[in-house]
């Protein structure tokens, strides 16, 4: 004949205390075991320098170190390489998990296009300044006679002249037509002829002039090579030129 049994009091705390172990295991086991195995925690990667680098190297190069990359700005610079990474984010030698987005700045194939800057009516000294801040080139600064001296008369982009607010290319060189000052004031045309071609390039300069279209011949019997043997405007008794004028020089080769 069987006897049941009951428990006794002491029997139950050992049961409730052999649940509360077994659970207290599991909890621990589940954050400091199973976790960290299976989302690498603690584990960081260093991120590599990709700046300087083109975006087309780069999925390969991240792969292998189980990053990723995402392109979220542009600018563009006539110096740089067209898709070189200007800027990333982390920067360089920080640490970061398994999987992480490195942010880039990456170069423009194409510079922007913006509006024109309006830069006549104004001093050549701000329109370099105006230029300088919508990323575009101040090219040739011709002087001209005006009476408003150092003042742009006018803007030009490959020889002809650019509205204000026309489109224009970020990059582009722009010229400038600057007043001199000396309105019309004329003087003789000096004589280049049997100058050598530097000197006589200088002093066109030192009296005003520019240098216009230098032309090449062969020297002639009694002609020194590379020396003037003619100009435009022609030297003469009578012969009269503006200040900021253009003379044409041939030089004997």
């Amino acid at each position: 004949m069987a006897f049941l049994t009951s428990n006794t009091p002491l029997d139950v705390v050992k049961h409730l205390v052999l649940i509360a172990g077994a659970g207290l295991l599991l909890v621990l086991g589940f954050f400091y075991v199973y976790l960290p195995m299976s989302t690498h925690h603690g584990e960081t990667i260093t991120v590599p320098k990709v700046t300087g680098m083109n975006v087309a190297d780069l999925e390969a190069y991240l792969d292998e170190r189980n990053l990723n990359y995402f392109v979220d700005d542009s600018s563009y610079s006539p110096n740089i390489r067209p898709f070189t990474v200007l800027v990333q984010d982390p920067a360089p030698g920080e640490k970061v998990k398994e999987g992480r987005k490195i942010y880039l700045q990456v170069s423009m194939k194409n510079p922007p296009v913006i509006k024109m800057p309006k830069l006549t009516d104004g001093s050549s000294k701000n329109a370099m300044l105006i230029l300088k801040s919508y990323d575009l080139v101040v090219g040739q600064i011709q002087l001209v006679p005006d009476l408003a001296s150092g003042a742009v008369l006018k803007q030009l982009v490959n020889g002809k002249e650019i509205a204000a607010g026309a489109p224009i290319a970020k990059g582009t060189k722009v010229d400038l037509v600057v007043g001199d000052g000396q309105g019309n004031q004329t003087f003789a045309v000096p004589n280049l002829i049997d100058m050598p071609e530097d000197e006589a390039i200088t002093l066109l300069v030192g009296q005003g002039l520019q240098k216009g279209e230098v032309f090449e011949q062969p020297a002639e019997a009694g002609q020194t090579p590379g020396t003037v043997v003619r100009q435009r405007p022609t030297y003469g008794p009578d012969a009269t030129i503006r200040m900021g004028q253009l003379v044409d020089i041939w030089v004997a080769k």
